[in-house]
């Protein structure tokens, strides 16, 4: 008896699972939601979904077939895999199902829907701190990405403040990196996101980060002037230190950052970063080349 019900309440939880992870259907035009969320293991999950990524027909695409257009202009995928695409549905031209030889007008609206699994991310709070009428100031958690990117659409600190807080739209001041922790400022309207920019580019707003670095840090204040080059579709940066030539010429964009130890327990510092330029991925690089 006891083992009939073991077994019946397996087969419960089995189903109830299959429930929590099952596929939904996503545009655009909606938002994440509270339930798209499983939470197991310390992991924040989304749901698998399709997603519909939209584009217009310029003049350039204008008189290509549907199969064509995709082969030619979105490279990532094989010729088969959109010709599939157009038989399944996957692939419609304004709203509706059409055959592989289809040729596409200009401004039509192109519908590509693709299935997405999010990677996970940690399952801690984007904590709110302050929320005035203008600006929202929460705590991102690491592991979490600022707005969407990449593989990140609802995994990300505005997929969850607006799927739980109810939170929209909302106009990050400044960016983080997905695996950096840290306070960020973000305002409600598009006239508060412009006289935050207009600080950051006057030079009176500043930034400070704090880092936990392997060794022993000098004690005196570090300053280190390097170029970052980032890739954009790598999404990563590199640190040349140098001085350009007539031989030689260093990549990227200037960037300069101070360093002062705050403490060290002899294996480990404590580091205040201070960046004087706000390059992607500065003070991790700096810290490297320190």
């Amino acid at each position: 008896m006891k083992r009939d019900r073991d077994e019946a309440e397996e087969e419960g939880n089995e189903e109830r699972n299959k429930r929590k992870m099952e596929i939904v259907w996503q545009t655009p035009a909606h938002p994440a939601q509270k339930q798209d969320y499983v939470f197991h293991n310390g992991k924040r999950h989304v749901r698998p979904y399709y997603f519909e990524f939209v584009s217009h027909v310029n003049k350039r695409w204008e008189g290509k077939t549907i199969v064509d257009l995709f082969a030619q202009e979105f490279r990532g995928r094989s010729r088969d895999y959109y010709v599939s695409a157009v038989k399944c549905g996957r692939i419609q031209v304004d709203g509706e199902n059409i055959p592989v030889s289809y040729v596409v007008k200009r401004c039509q609206k192109i519908s590509h829907f693709l299935h997405r699994h999010e990677p996970p991310v940690m399952a801690w709070d984007v904590e709110v701190l302050q929320n005035e009428p203008d600006v929202l100031t929460v705590c991102k958690p690491a592991s979490v990405p600022v707005h969407p990117c990449g593989q990140y659409r609802k995994n990300t600190v505005l997929g969850i403040l607006q799927a739980e807080y109810g939170l929209a739209p909302l106009y990050p001041i400044h960016r983080l990196d997905r695996l950096v922790s840290g306070l960020l400022i973000m305002a409600k309207n598009p006239a508060k996101a412009d006289i935050f920019r207009q600080h950051i580019e006057a030079g009176l707003v500043q930034k400070q980060y704090v880092a936990k670095v392997v060794g022993v840090f000098p004690d005196a204040e570090q300053v280190v002037d390097a170029n970052i080059d980032y890739n954009a579709r790598e999404g990563r940066s590199t640190a040349e230190v140098g001085i350009s030539n007539g031989d030689t010429t260093l990549k990227g964009k200037a960037a300069c950052t101070k360093f002062t130890r705050i403490s060290t327990n002899g294996i480990h510092s404590i580091v205040l970063c201070e960046p004087v330029t706000g390059r992607t991925h500065q003070v991790r690089l700096m810290n490297r080349k320190q």
